[in-house]
């Protein structure tokens, strides 16, 4: 018996939408991401390269971030020990210490209420120094964090750059990095993170959408 018009219909929608439904779950919003965005663009417009963005790296500038204790006075003129990115920022990522590439630049802002990536980004590059880390050559990857302190202000954005290559540096063990160290977001993950206070990664509004489209597409083959 030749299948009815209104069954082959859904037959054929529903792979489609279910396509759809899955397109929706991927979709980011994540300011660290925005803020990599922002570096690669302006390097791009200033004839430099365009920057790999390294999840290892990313979260490695979350804990970077961390070694502050909230301390906003301290982004200019301090920096954590050199060790800490071996003892301390590698392991808390789950990043391969032998993995680990040189870091070539650095940018580190803090403000006590909480900025957007554009307006993050004309706080970490206010002078000629900051302009020359931007732009500089030796740079092939790029990591970047933002999180607030203990659950609010003050709020620190890091960038974190390398000269190491984005194919084998800064590797993770099984693939994705630990999450939930500190709260905030980090670059290169793929995943949404609604703002600085949230876990490093959260899939939660992903899912949600996720469920959200698949309810859609039931209805629409009902409906057929």
């Amino acid at each position: 018996m030749a299948m009815s018009a209104r069954p082959l219909l859904a037959a054929l929608l529903l792979p489609a939408l279910l396509l759809s439904a899955a397109s929706a779950a991927d979709s980011k919003n994540n300011p660290a991401d925005q803020l990599v965005a922002l570096v690669n663009s302006n390097r791009t417009a200033g004839k430099a390269s365009s920057l790999s963005d390294n999840q290892g790296l990313g979260c490695i500038a979350l804990q970077y971030i961390k070694a502050y204790q909230g301390q906003c006075s301290d982004v200019r003129d301090k920096k954590p020990p050199e060790s800490s990115f071996t003892e301390t920022f590698a392991p808390a990522c789950g990043v391969q210490v032998a993995t680990l590439s040189k870091i070539t630049g650095r940018l580190v802002g803090c403000q006590s209420k909480y900025p957007s990536p554009p307006e993050a980004f004309d706080i970490l590059v206010n002078d000629a120094k900051d302009l020359q880390v931007l732009h500089s050559k030796n740079h092939t990857e790029i990591g970047a964090a933002v999180s607030g302190t203990d659950g609010g202000g003050p709020y620190f954005w890091c960038v974190l750059f390398s000269g190491g290559k984005p194919t084998t540096s800064f590797k993770v063990d099984g693939e994705v990095p630990k999450t939930a160290m500190h709260p905030g977001c980090f670059s290169g993950n793929n995943d949404d993170c609604g703002g600085p206070t949230n876990g490093a990664v959260s899939a939660i509004a992903g899912a949600s959408r996720l469920v959200a489209a698949l309810l859609f597409v039931i209805a629409c083959a009902f409906a057929l």
